[in-house]
């Protein structure tokens, strides 16, 4: 019995290890800004988001009242592309009370078409806007696989 087992438990095993998701993880870190982005998303047809994290941190806490330090979670990444090479997260959030409500939106592109590889670079694009807050900011960001 337990060499049966044993066997069922190989081949499942080695079933999972034939699927091949694609994960991928973006960071950026100038004198605005830092952050990573960690995402996954099946192999298979319509590419299906399986997982989504990440932190942002403003360097001047002063730009933003609800986003100087954030966690970013699925519920976060509005739109998102993954697919021969090209990579692209957008996040969408809003915080604070009716007063000081304030909205974020960072968006990544990065890769090049046709050409995937295990480490690749990109641009982001970070807006923050409310009623009594403005900041924009665009920069470099960082990509890989695992």
């Amino acid at each position: 019995m337990w060499r049966g087992l044993t066997v069922l438990a190989v081949l499942l095993g080695a079933a999972g290890a034939a699927r091949a998701d694609s994960r991928y993880f973006c960071s950026a870190d100038d004198k605005d800004v830092r952050f990573t982005l960690e995402s996954a998303f099946e192999d298979g047809g319509g590419h299906k988001l399986i997982h989504f994290r990440g932190a942002l941190m403003l360097k001047d806490a002063n730009k933003s009242k609800n986003f100087g330090k954030r966690i970013l979670e699925s519920k976060d990444l509005t739109n998102r592309w993954s697919r021969d090479g090209d990579l692209r997260l957008e996040v969408f959030t809003t915080d604070g009370t009716d007063a000081e409500s304030e909205s974020l939106d960072l968006a990544v592109l990065a890769g090049e078409h046709g050409k995937a590889s295990p480490n690749f670079s990109g641009t982001y694009a970070l807006r923050i806007e409310g009623s009594t807050s403005f900041f924009v900011v665009d920069g470099k960001v960082s990509c890989g696989t695992k």
